[in-house]
Parts: structure tokens; sequence; C-alpha cells
């Protein structure tokens, strides 16, 4: 099983393994070592690999199952909580449990889509996978977390924007493969994060003014000088850590780094579609699930969007539906968040 994304990008943890503890050092390592083991992008789904349920699922109903690596780096693990299951006492089997759940009834009740490829695929998640594994990945069938180092990170399922990122790679290799690579890369992260913080507003019927727009604020204990991992409403701000170091993340297209590192700065440059979505979703006000990811969401099924997709690809497409959603006034709004970041749509 080899990963479609990490959520941790490789320079982080290239900062942990130069200037972290001791511990910190050995768990950031082994994370490293592993994720430059990973194969980039597998393409879509495997789901001859994932037992049929078709006769058994209900659209609208999500099957869970939720499996322990125990401390391992198998998977998928001893089977720990399956659908309909009560709590199984443990934080991370639970945790995964209603973060994916939660994601799932984001695309159901918002977008009537029918889980990540929209034919009911289960979801399957592993947790406790590693000793001080310091990431989560989608692998093309399934979700895994590490439990952190309990220095620097808790668990990975602590934050549901990580889990519905992850999940939302499901998505996005079943609709456009994006290519885990340069732009289109950064879009294929952007749009996980999308989806990732909008699960999280879903829950928390939380509007667009309301809303922190901060990934991966759970993962990070109290010894790090941070808010989250990434900020979408002002990338490069999420944290400044001795450890850490500063968040690098570009808002605009004038500080686009240009890198062959983490696949071409997928981690990144995603800031830049990031903070154009979020400006969207601020000018357009209410849930921003309602109108901006419904936006977003047809731009990623159009199938007029290529696999190589640049930001300007994008951003004209997100113009298009707006107006056809919504009206001239609403593309207009996208236009000038496009505008805003630095991406011509001209």
């Amino acid at each position: 099983m080899l990963a479609h994304s990490t959520f941790m990008p490789p320079y982080l943890l290239d900062r942990i393994v130069k200037h972290g503890s001791q511990q910190q050092r050995r768990c950031a390592r082994g994370t490293l070592e592993h994720v430059r083991s990973l194969r980039a992008n597998p393409g879509p789904p495997h789901l001859q690999h994932i037992p049929a349920i078709a006769a058994l699922r209900t659209p609208g109903r999500p099957q869970r199952r939720i499996h322990d690596a125990q401390q391992q780096m198998q998977l998928p693990g001893m089977l720990r909580r399956s659908e309909g299951e009560p709590n199984s006492g443990d934080a991370a089997v639970d945790e995964a449990y209603a973060a994916l759940g939660a994601t799932y009834a984001l695309f159901w009740q918002v977008y009537q889509r029918d889980s990540m490829d929209d034919q009911g695929m289960p979801l399957i998640g592993t947790v406790h996978y590693g000793q001080g594994y310091e990431n989560a990945f989608w692998n093309g069938e399934q979700m895994v977390f590490g439990d952190g180092d309990g220095e620097l990170f808790h668990r990975f399922t602590r934050s549901l924007d990580v889990v519905a990122h992850e999940l939302t790679h499901g998505l996005i290799e079943s609709e456009a493969a994006l290519v885990y690579a340069n732009q289109s890369g950064a879009l294929n992260e952007s749009i996980s994060d999308v989806f990732g913080v909008l699960s999280k507003q879903h829950v928390l019927g939380q509007t667009a003014g309301e809303a922190d727009w901060l990934i991966g604020a759970e993962l990070l204990t109290d010894n790090v000088q941070g808010r989250a991992l990434r900020s979408m409403a002002e990338p490069g701000s999420a944290y400044d850590d001795p450890v850490l170091g500063k968040d690098p993340q570009p808002a605009h297209m004038r500080d686009f780094i240009v890198t062959r590192d983490d696949n071409g700065g997928v981690h990144l440059n995603s800031g830049i579609p990031n903070r154009a979505f979020y400006l969207v979703a601020s000018a357009l006000g209410g849930y921003a699930w309602e109108h901006a990811g419904q936006i977003w969401y047809d731009t990623l099924c159009d199938r007029r969007l290529a696999n190589d997709a640049q930001f300007a690809d994008f951003a004209r497409l997100t113009i298009a539906h707006g107006a056809r959603l919504f009206g001239a006034d609403t593309a207009r709004m996208v236009e000038q968040a496009w505008h805003d970041v630095g991406v011509p749509v001209a």
C-alpha cells in the first residue's frame, strides 16, 4: 500500500531532525524515512481490494471500519470498530470513526455524494500506526494515522480537518486524479485542506466569519509556539517555533516557491489557492460549504479539469462555475479573490 500524499510536509520533519530533542529527532527521522519510501501517485482508489458491500450499503449511510496497527507498520491491523458499533474506549479509534462519519456527512448532505467514489466506498482507517509516527496519509484504499511523538504532536486523529483532508485525497483521485507534483500537486493539497476545514465548520455549524480557518490546530502540544500547521486565512502565520521554524507558506504568487523538494512544493504553494478559497468564502459570507464549497466541488468534478492543471486553469473553472451556480456577482467575487493572490485568469 503506497501513499498518495502525507499530511506532514517533509520540510517540517527535516527541521525536527535537525533541531529537535533526541526523542523528537528519532520520531521525525523514522517518519521521514517512511515518507520517502512511499510512491507519490498511485492513481485512482484500488477498489478491487476493498470487500464488496454494494448489496449491504444504503446510500447516505457510511460504512466505517477502524483498525489498530498496534504500533506496527502493517495494514490494516486488528479490526476494532465497525459501522454501528458503540465506542471502543480507545480515543484514537473513536475519533477516527467520528471524523470519517463527519466527512461522509458533509459530502452526502451538501453535495449528495455517496462516499469518496460516489459509489459507497467503505471508509477504512488504521490508528496507532508505527511508534511515534508523526503523520497521517491516504494510501489509495484507506486512511492511516500515527500517534505523534507526544512532545510536539498529539495523535493525528484529534483533528477532524486532518482526517477529512486525508479522506478528500480519495475523492480527488476518483474525480480529477491531480498529479501530486508542482502546481497540480499544490491544488491537490489545497482542495484537501478546503474540504478538511469545511468538514470541521459543518460539524460546528460555523459561518465563514466565525471559523478560524486553521488546519491541524489540535495536533500541536503546548510545547509548540504556534496555532496550527497551516492557516488558510493567513498562510505563513500558523507557527513560529524554535524547532519547527517559521511557517513558510506563501499567500501570493509573487512569493511562489520553486523547489524540487516536497514534490515541487505541494505543501508550500498550496497556501496560495487556500487563501483564494478563504477570500471567496469570506466575500460570499454565510456557511462556506453552501456557496464557495459548491463552486470548488463542481470544479473538482468538471471533466475539463486536467490532471496536470495549473492554478490559473483551476481558477478559470471556479469563475465559470460561480457564474453558472450563483450568477455574475458571485463570479466577480471569485475572480477578485484569484486576482488578490496573484493568479492570472484572463
